[in-house]
C-alpha cells in the first residue's frame, strides 16, 4: 500500500513540474499533478496486484 501512496505522491510531483515547464500556472499545475497522481497510483496499484498475485 505504501507503494501506491508513493507513486502518487511522485506522480503529483511529475506532473507539476511538467506543467510548469510548459509555461502553466497554478491550477494547471494542480491539474496536471492531480492527473499524475491518479495515473501513476492506477499504474503502481495493477502492477503490486499482479505481483501479490504471481508471489
Amino acid at each position: 500500500m505504501y507503494f501506491v501512496m508513493a507513486a502518487m505522491v511522485l506522480g503529483a510531483i511529475f506532473g507539476a513540474v511538467r506543467a510548469k515547464r510548459h509555461g502553466g500556472r497554478g491550477l494547471d499545475m494542480a491539474q496536471y499533478g492531480g492527473s499524475y497522481a491518479i495515473l501513476f497510483g492506477i499504474v503502481t496499484l495493477i502492477l503490486v496486484i499482479v505481483l501479490l498475485r504471481v508471489a
